[in-house]
Parts: C-alpha cells; structure tokens; sequence
C-alpha cells in the first residue's frame, strides 16, 4: 500500500504561508512565500546586528551635540575620559546628556582638566 503524504505537506504549507500573511504580491504562492520567507529571516539576522550599530551612532551624536555648549570636540572628551579612568560608556553618556545636565557638566569638567593636562 502506497504511503499518502498529503495531509503533512498541506499542514506545511498552510503554516509557511500564514508566516508570510501580509506580504504584498503572490506571496500567497506556497514557492515564492517560502522565499520571501527565507529572506526576510535573512534580513532580520543582519538586521539585529545593524540596530545595534546605529544605536552606538546616535549615542555618540548625542554626546557631541551636549558637548558643543562646553566648546570640546567629541574625540577631546572621550580621551579625556579614558585619562581620568573615568569608564562610562556611550549609551550611559547619552542618557546623561540629556535626562542629567548638572552629572554631566561635572564630568566634562573632569574630561576637560585631564585633557589639558595632558597637552
């Protein structure tokens, strides 16, 4: 007796294409919805590594524009910082910047006596 496999295969494709639900054009098609399927967990992989990237990007354009008021470039006071032994890292100094001033004004003073120090 031959063996029937048609009850499996349908389970599969009805849950490879209730993944893809939403998706704009034929991706109703068992085919083209398990490729776009495919690349969009390719897409989601990479993805997960660029976000954390750009988060690092807009700490450090955060910084910078905080430090514009104390007339001291970006790459000053991370030095500076990195002289002092001062090891706050960027995400914390963004959230300084903006949410706590008075912190951060005493920590670029700091940042900036050990920079001129060190000229």
């Amino acid at each position: 007796m031959r063996i029937k496999r048609g009850v499996g295969t349908h389970k599969h494709h009805k849950k490879i294409i209730s993944k893809t639900k939403g998706y704009q054009k034929s991706r109703s098609n068992f085919r083209k919805a398990k490729e776009a399927l495919l690349k969009a967990g390719q897409y989601a992989y990479r993805d997960r590594r660029n976000k954390k990237r750009e988060r690092r990007g807009f700490w450090i354009l955060k910084i910078n524009g905080a430090l514009k008021e104390y007339h001291l470039s970006y790459s000053r006071f991370i030095n500076g910082l990195a002289c002092a032994h001062i090891e706050l890292n960027r995400k914390i100094l963004a959230h300084l910047a903006t949410a706590n001033p008075e912190t951060f004004e005493k920590i670029v003073r700091i940042a900036q006596k050990t920079s001129e120090t060190i000229k």
